[in-house]
């Protein structure tokens, strides 16, 4: 990964001469290592504006001297790793997902589950819930009573995240109202309970997540395969080889027949293709066999 900045000078810096292109190259590396994800030349500006309280925090005089710091503290690298990341997302983004899984994947899984099967989503890259919610409001759909009974089925999302306040605020399940507008209005009326200017997703939704914080990069510890897994708008802070190596997994995670989407400006390359075919804009499928 390149280094080539301007000079360290040019720099912004906490006192003067704190911040180098070395500093920036050293961070690059720990957050490619340790999460996959690419900080391009041009982030330099970023990396100081989103380490900088963490490197006074600290106690740190330099960012050099933070460096060995979460070089050694898993803990304050782990915090590290969390502010370079970007936690926006919206409810029903990328609509189309949420239709093809309502009208192609839904009925298949209700099939399932009305033959005493088990159903297994995975939100990867969850962040704050939005995803999550939009999903399982989609699964059990705009009958109450139908969807109550699908909540009460075997039903589990796992909802990760590598960033741990993104999932908190997930897990609270309490947003703005404005913000849930986007969700169909026939799921919205029943799967969310309005509360002054804000919203909670209703409890026989919110007893179908589970929220685990879990970094891509490293090893998964789920054993069982997924029906469904939603991948989307993570993929592009990562370089080829490391998406590639993901969507593999990915793909070795999914049951047969299992749907992968992903996001709009994502797409599957190198050995996953043996795996998946695709099945619409940016959504693939896992061979049966």
């Amino acid at each position: 990964m390149s280094a080539a900045l301007a000079p360290p000078e040019t720099l912004p810096s906490i006192s003067p001469g704190v911040y180098s292109a070395a500093d920036f190259a050293a961070v690059s590396e720990i957050a490619h290592r340790e999460a996959g994800i690419v900080l391009a030349e041009g982030k330099a500006m970023l990396v100081y504006s989103r380490l900088a309280p963490l490197v006074r925090d600290s106690g740190c005089a330099t960012f050099g001297s933070y460096i060995l710091r979460i070089s050694e503290d898993a803990a304050e690298r782990n915090r590290a790793i969390m502010a370079l990341t970007t936690n926006h997302t919206f409810f029903y983004r990328e609509a189309h997902h949420f239709e093809h899984f309502a009208s192609q994947v839904r009925p298949g899984l209700i099939e399932s589950l009305a033959r005493g099967g088990k159903v297994r989503l995975w939100s990867a890259g969850s962040s704050s819930g939005e995803e999550t919610w939009s999903l399982l409001m989609t699964l059990l759909g705009p009958d109450r009573g139908a969807g109550e009974r699908i909540a009460r089925s075997d039903v589990r999302l796992l909802a990760s995240d590598i960033a741990a306040h993104a999932l908190r605020k997930a897990e609270a399940a309490r947003y703005r109202a404005e913000d849930v507008k986007a969700v169909p209005d026939a799921l919205s009326r029943i799967w969310t309970v309005p509360d002054g200017d804000e919203v909670e997703i209703a409890p026989p939704i919110r007893s179908m997540a589970r929220f685990r914080t879990l970094n891509l990069h490293g090893p998964w510890p789920m054993q069982g395969k997924f029906d469904v897994i939603f991948c989307r708008n993570v993929m592009i802070y990562f370089d080829n080889p490391t998406k590639e190596r993901l969507v593999a997994r990915f793909a070795e995670a999914l049951a047969p027949g299992g749907w992968l989407y992903v996001g709009h400006s994502e797409r599957v390359t190198g050995p996953a293709l043996q795996m998946l075919a695709t099945a619409g804009p940016t959504i693939y499928r896992r061979s049966e066999t």
